[in-house]
């Protein structure tokens, strides 16, 4: 069953069985009775069409399609209303539907954009200890040529907001940025994941294509998180993807050209799993074109006072109470081997904040009551270095890290100081404390 409306002398017409009438028009297919219905695309999708302009016999036509359902809920035809067949006096209504149509299509675009952009930027990587100057060094230049990236670490180390900074000041840096945690999707919906669905191509499968990761970044950056977890049936399709710069939807015959620069990141042996099987080395030379290995945290403590502050503005914000952290609290969080990394110590910062009872202000009592126990130094390794006041050994790792930065920058105190995370005029007055 399927019902039509048309306009005739001005009048809506009903073709259907609902009226005897028009019966030669059901013996022809409906688009050789209206060659542009788009009755068909309202019964396989469901959804209605409104205030849709049709060109019908020379005439212009508004027409609202609406899906037919049977008692039990089931599409089965479609009945459309012609309301106005001449279109002159709606001319400026018209126009204003059609710029409304635009401008909400070019909404969600710009949400989709905004959903599929970065939220951190170099910045947001804390740290001036020469490990952490290291890795902006390299990510800076990633940044500025197209090449695959490799990111190496620990969980909770910031691969995630090191991909996003990359992909911030890059040339692809208005296009979209799609990531994808390898480890957290089933082996069996991984291609689909990747490469997209064709329409029906297995039972439950959508009526339209549904774009894969490989589409929702063409033009931008992938960044495959965890890519030790793929499996190896897989690591052969992303290696011929990658190489071809095309993709194959599941269940389609269909080749689609993508256009996207990949970051990887894993915090797995990937030369192990070579050796033993269980990674392709072909796969492995083509995401390894340039290797940033992040430090964990355990190896660049001089950090931790400039993480403390910038995890505590954050987590205060959303607390909305003013949170700070003695160097007694800090050395005390030096005292613990950070298996976690930063995820873990923003973690405990957030209970000891919940647990503080001075405001706010977190000394070393509060984080030994909420640092775990398992983790913790030795007594024995931590007695075995000689002891110096908290306020030596943070000035030496600050003068070290102003040194480097300056090596770094070939003495341009401006980039010195970008690449420290400070400003200009601080890094002056850390340069007249350290004359």
């Amino acid at each position: 069953f399927e019902a039509l409306m048309v306009a005739h002398d001005s009048l809506p017409w009903l073709l259907g069985d609902c009226l005897n009438a028009g019966q030669a028009a059901f013996r022809e297919e409906y688009a050789q009775v209206i060659p542009e219905t788009r009755m068909p695309e309202v019964v396989e999708t469901g959804k209605p069409l409104l205030l849709d302009i049709m060109e019908y016999q020379q005439q212009q036509l508004v027409v609202t399609r609406l899906p037919y359902y049977d008692d039990s809920g089931n599409i089965v035809g479609a009945v459309a209303f012609v309301l106005y067949d001449d279109l002159q006096p709606l001319t400026p209504l018209v126009s204003k539907y059609r710029r409304l149509h635009q401008d909400l299509a070019a909404a969600r675009k710009a949400l989709a954009r905004k959903a599929r952009s970065t939220r951190y930027s170099l910045g947001d990587f804390v740290g001036a200890s020469p490990g952490a100057l290291e890795v902006k060094r390299r990510a800076r230049l990633a940044a500025g040529r197209e090449m695959a990236v490799l990111l190496l670490g620990e969980t909770g180390t910031g691969k995630e907001v090191l991909a996003q900074a990359i992909h911030s000041v890059s040339t692809r840096a208005e296009k979209p940025f799609v990531g994808v945690n390898v480890a957290a999707i089933p082996d069996n919906l991984l291609e689909a994941e990747f490469f997209g669905v064709a329409p029906g191509a297995y039972t439950g499968a959508d009526r339209k294509l549904r774009e894969g990761k490989f589409q929702l970044a063409n033009g931008g950056t992938l960044f495959l998180d965890e890519v030790g977890d793929m499996p190896l049936a897989l690591q052969a399709k992303l290696l011929r993807a990658l190489q071809e710069g095309e993709v194959e939807p599941l269940g389609s015959n269909t080749i689609t050209s993508v256009d996207v620069r990949v970051i990887a990141a894993t915090s797995r042996n990937l030369e192990a799993m070579i050796a033993d099987g269980s990674f392709r080395s072909d796969l492995y030379y083509r995401l390894n074109v340039l290797e940033i290995p992040i430090p964990p945290l355990r190896e660049r403590l001089a950090d931790l006072g400039l993480l403390c502050e910038t995890l505590l503005w954050d987590i205060s914000e959303g607390l909305d109470m003013r949170a700070e952290i003695t160097d007694a609290g800090v050395a005390a969080l030096a005292s613990y081997d950070w298996p976690g990394n930063i995820r873990e110590l923003r973690n405990v910062l957030e209970r000891a904040l919940t647990m503080s009872e001075e405001g706010g202000m977190l000394d070393a009592d509060a984080m030994f009551k909420v640092l775990p126990r398992v983790g913790a130094r030795p007594a024995s390794q931590i007695a075995s270095r000689p002891v110096r006041p908290l306020a030596v050994t943070l000035a030496e790792a600050e003068a070290q890290a102003v040194e480097e930065a300056l090596v770094a920058s070939r003495g341009n105190r401006t980039k010195a100081a970008r690449l420290l995370g400070i400003s200009r005029s601080v890094l002056y007055e850390k340069l007249a404390k350290m004359s």
